[in-house]
């Protein structure tokens, strides 16, 4: 299944697109997929619901509505740094012995179509396609890697647009880089788990203004979704509808020779993931 939220900001409303592309409305079966949602059985529950019938067809006038992020408030929106090989060999890093983490505010997730803004005094917004994982059950000190994916619920196409200078350059830490507003375009789907029968096995790819930046595969990954589920496990209770972005490839601006191509005012960037659909974000300044 892929679950979508169609609507102005702070308005959507869920739906559900059936193996045969048809749209059908969830409002009457829940008021919107979150955590509380999936905690819920809220996936089951749709599918169920789909198979015997009991969901009405969207209408047309859908197909005007903005995409919104297919994922509504996430408690947490964690992200694992320099996790795929090349990207820490194209940024002159040292591939990690272990998950680098940073978080990110909820409040930075946008739709997957709308309009990223630039901060003020940005001389270096950077774009990052990558995999995000939804968890759809509490992970607790898990026991094993093996049993990780068990506590998937889906997955998404997530931007972690990034301000190198500020991730890098103003007090070193790298929150202020990554938590400017509009700076997590998700979406456009939620695509359950059972439509992903590898995440390791997944094409990623970036164009900037028609120009493909990233081309790379799930396979590169340092630290597979199974292993970084478990590993933060260790450190924290991961809840239903968590956000985990794993990484981006390599073919960032970060990474390119001098004069290094930052995103500037009416840039237009296009994401896509197998599987899991396409983004594309015009830059507006702030």
């Amino acid at each position: 299944m892929q679950l979508v939220r169609l609507g102005a900001a702070g308005e959507e409303r869920p739906f559900v697109r059936a193996g045969d592309g048809t749209l059908y409305d969830l409002s009457g079966l829940t008021a919107d997929v979150d955590g509380a949602f999936l905690a819920a059985d809220g996936l089951a529950r749709v599918a169920a619901a789909l198979e015997a019938g009991e969901l009405p067809a969207a209408g047309p006038e859908t197909a005007s509505l903005r995409v919104g992020p297919p994922l509504a408030s996430p408690g947490k929106v964690l992200c694992i740094g320099m996790n795929y090989r090349r990207h820490a060999e194209e940024t002159g890093a040292a591939v990690p012995s272990e998950p680098v983490l940073f978080m990110k505010a909820p409040d930075v997730i946008v739709g997957p179509d709308d309009d990223v803004l630039i901060p003020r005094r940005s001389t270096s917004t950077d774009w990052e396609v990558e995999l995000g994982v939804v968890i759809g059950k509490q992970a607790r000190y898990l026991d094993s890697v093996e049993e990780a994916l068990q506590y998937v619920a889906g997955y998404v196409v997530s931007n972690d647009v990034s301000e190198r200078e500020f991730q890098l350059h103003r007090g070193g830490q790298w929150d202020k880089g990554k938590n400017c507003e509009t700076f997590n375009p998700l979406g456009p789907a939620f695509v359950t788990a059972d439509e992903v029968p590898d995440p390791q096995d997944l094409g990623l790819r970036t164009w900037v203004n028609g120009k493909k930046v990233q081309d790379s595969s799930t396979k590169d990954m340092v630290f597979t979704v199974a292993e970084i589920i478990h590993y933060l496990s260790q450190f924290m209770v991961l809840r239903p509808g968590d956000l985990i972005n794993t990484g981006t490839p390599e073919g960032v601006a970060l990474g390119q020779p001098e004069p290094k191509p930052y995103l500037r005012e009416g840039d237009v960037v296009e994401l896509e993931i197998d599987g899991l659909g396409r983004q594309r974000q015009t830059l507006r300044q702030a």
